[in-house]
């Protein structure tokens, strides 16, 4: 399916009636590009079935390509599932080398988890980003470089763009690391650990850890090519030195931008429900299957699809009650769930989210200013925010060059007449087909009337 391109203002449609879904989403952003970089340290060729193609997808892999990771797209075997939204990738590793300068763009994934990795190549290596990127928390990375001997050149603020010398190998050992803005911190150096001549003894020293279930992902793909992986304690990780196994892989699809589908049943009624939701994941998404029945929905699995057995449907109750929620755990799903909160029958707070404040955008404070620029009332609170509903109107909503703050947009828009995304191209950071599917989904709805929107035209 190919991805529009919208430059000017999109009207959000709104849905007529109650919705009757049925979603089949591309492969998750963040197994992609772990097992990017898995398959590029590995021992042998690996190939990446079902993977995503997106901004964050194509950034990773073209750093990749200019480090000297041989990477092909390729057509599936007979008897491997089709994907629509794009090829498989094999992946062929060889010397990495540097004298290269790295666009990160504003992908979290690729800016802490390529410089572990580019440490290991020969030669001097810029990691630089999109002009928001050099305001997110690098520190934590750049710092652990630097400890593990490392040569950084930055400009003493711990932000992109910075420079660093890699010499072909890293000495490992143990490291301390204060994640408490992101878990990526952690993964991206857990991922090339084993690489490291003396593996790696990593402890987090923060007082908090957020996002842990990414940790878990990225500990669960590392074991499935071999390499022992020990917890001795939460917060603590020993990565013991060795191979990669080159693996073939299956990318399961993104149960993240599953939410605002999700969310939908709940705004608009009806029933949404999402293909190949897997049996057993580490996905934050995952978590979706419990929270949505706290504003009332109801949340069942059925059938058999060709790769992932099952999917979910989500049916929205008679009501959608206010909730008290900590996110800790999965901060990635706030937008959705801030969205579907601001259009409550009560007040709800969500909390754990402060480290949201360092994402593509401040997303507390987008999400205040955007749901109360429609007249609702959304109060920051240091670590969360507090959304007491009111009756929205039309108007402009922000994104904020963030995939999420957009489709948060567009869950408004399913029962506020006039809401104008100013950027829904941003979706195409992890679901470039976003336009498209969230049109197909309102066509469902009754007495739907959905205009084309893919020139961003009102709907």
């Amino acid at each position: 399916m190919a991805a529009t391109t919208h430059s000017h203002p999109w009207s959000a449609p709104v849905a007529r009636g109650p919705l009757a879904g049925d979603v089949a989403l591309p492969g998750s952003k963040s197994l992609t590009n772990r097992e990017l970089v898995l398959a590029a340290l590995a021992d042998g060729p690996s190939t990446i079935h079902l993977p995503l193609h997106s901004r964050d997808s194509a950034l990773m892999t073209a750093a990749l390509r200019q480090l000297g990771v041989g990477i092909d797209e390729v057509e599936p075997a007979a008897g491997d599932p089709a994907n629509p939204y794009g090829p498989d990738l094999r992946v062929k590793p060889g010397p990495m080398h540097g004298d290269v300068r790295v666009d990160c763009g504003l992908a979290g994934t690729v800016m802490r988890f390529l410089p572990p990795l580019a440490a290991l190549a020969e030669g001097p290596v810029t990691i630089d980003g999109d002009p928001y990127a050099r305001k997110r928390p690098m520190a934590a990375i750049v710092q652990a470089l630097v400890d593990l001997g490392v040569q950084v050149t930055d400009d003493g603020g711990g932000a992109m763009p910075f420079t660093f010398v890699g010499t072909g190998s890293v000495r490992g050992g143990t490291l301390d690391i204060d994640a408490s803005a992101s878990s990526q911190f952690v993964s991206g150096l857990l991922l090339s650990a084993p690489r490291f001549a003396e593996g790696l003894h990593l402890r987090h020293t923060g007082e908090r850890l957020p996002s842990l279930p990414h940790i878990a992902m990225t500990v669960e793909v590392l074991r499935a090519r071999g390499v022992q992986v020990d917890e001795p304690a939460v917060g603590e990780w020993v990565v013991h030195p060795g191979p990669i196994r080159a693996r073939d892989v299956t990318i399961e699809p993104d149960l993240s931008n599953a939410a605002p589908f999700a969310v939908a049943a709940l705004v608009a009624g009806g029933t949404v429900r999402i293909r190949t939701w897997p049996t057993e994941t580490t996905q934050v998404g995952a978590d979706l299957e419990s929270l949505l029945p706290l504003w009332g929905a109801t949340v069942t699995r059925d059938g058999d699809d060709l790769v992932f057995d099952g999917g979910v449907g989500i049916r929205g109750g008679a009501s959608v009650p206010g909730v008290d929620l900590d996110l800790t755990r999965g901060g990635e799903l706030a937008p959705a769930l801030v969205a579907l909160a601001a259009l409550a029958d009560g007040p709800s707070e969500v909390s754990g989210i402060g480290h949201l404040r360092g994402h593509e955008t401040d997303r507390l404070a987008a999400l205040a200013a955007d749901v109360n620029g429609l007249g609702g009332a959304v109060t920051e609170r240091p670590e969360g925010l507090r959304i007491d509903p009111a009756r929205l109107h039309g108007g402009d909503w922000a994104a904020y060059e963030d995939h999420r703050m957009a489709t948060a947009g567009a869950v408004v828009g399913l029962v506020t007449e006039g809401v104008a995304v100013d950027d829904i191209g941003s979706t195409a950071k992890t679901l470039p087909q976003f336009p498209e599917l969230w049109a197909d989904l309102l066509a469902t709805s009754a007495g739907a009337q959905v205009a084309d929107t893919t020139e961003g035209d009102p709907a």
